[in-house]
């Protein structure tokens, strides 16, 4: 199994720090984030040796309810990634091949297992739109908006750097955002685990399993 274990040397320039714009490559993030500590190695997860802390965050449902993430996602392996539905590769690739994996564990894990959604376009992404968007990848997926200085913040609080979204030279709106998913534990609740928008689907297969009894990938 391929996986990156994070010790002391910075990471900062690396994938958890760099912005993707969706159908426009990366450009490096200029925004001030948490500062990632370790050794980056080839794989496709990288395993924190300091784990982050999950945020106090209270965004809207796809219903249009206050959704609590630290309270609907206490005790259950957990799945946090932020991008937005206009993007037109990677964050539909991400959430499909999450999506697929997931469909390989048992029943009672999939139950359990929580993969959520943060909307990095809050203005365009409403409820029933980002509803309808995560309903055709997989029904059980949470998306929530909300206004988008509360996402930046806790996207940095992450380590994730997020731009607002703006009009490109075609006149198209691009939100830039990192592209790092990452895996809290049900054990702890703290975010250990890394993955960057190269992984693939047999990657999440192979990690998904220990990832939802809070194990190391």
């Amino acid at each position: 199994m391929r996986t990156t274990r994070v010790t002391v040397a910075a990471l900062a320039v690396a994938t958890a720090l760099a912005l993707t714009a969706c159908g426009g490559g990366k450009t490096e993030n200029t925004g001030s984030v948490t500062q990632i500590t370790g050794e980056k190695k080839a794989g496709a997860a990288t395993v924190l040796d300091r784990p982050f802390d999950k945020p106090e965050l209270v965004l809207t449902d796809t219903t249009s309810k206050p959704w609590n993430l630290r309270e609907q996602t206490k005790g259950k392996p957990t799945l946090i990634y932020f991008g937005y539905t206009n993007c037109p590769d990677v964050c539909p690739l991400t959430m499909s091949n999450i999506a697929v994996a997931k469909k390989a564990l048992p029943k009672a894990d999939q139950d359990n297992l929580r993969v959520v959604f943060v909307t990095t376009d809050p203005e365009r992404d409403t409820p029933d739109s980002l509803g309808a968007w995560l309903k055709a990848q997989d029904p059980s997926f949470v998306g929530l908006s909300g206004e988008f200085a509360t996402i930046q913040a806790a996207a940095r609080s992450l380590g994730i750097g997020i731009e607002a979204p703006t009009k490109d030279a075609n006149g198209n709106v691009v939100s830039m955002h990192g592209a790092q998913v990452i895996a809290f534990s049900p054990k702890t609740d703290e975010g250990y685990a890394l993955y960057g928008e190269g992984t693939t689907v047999d990657d999440y297969t192979k990690d998904l399993p220990k990832l939802v009894k809070g194990e190391n990938p």
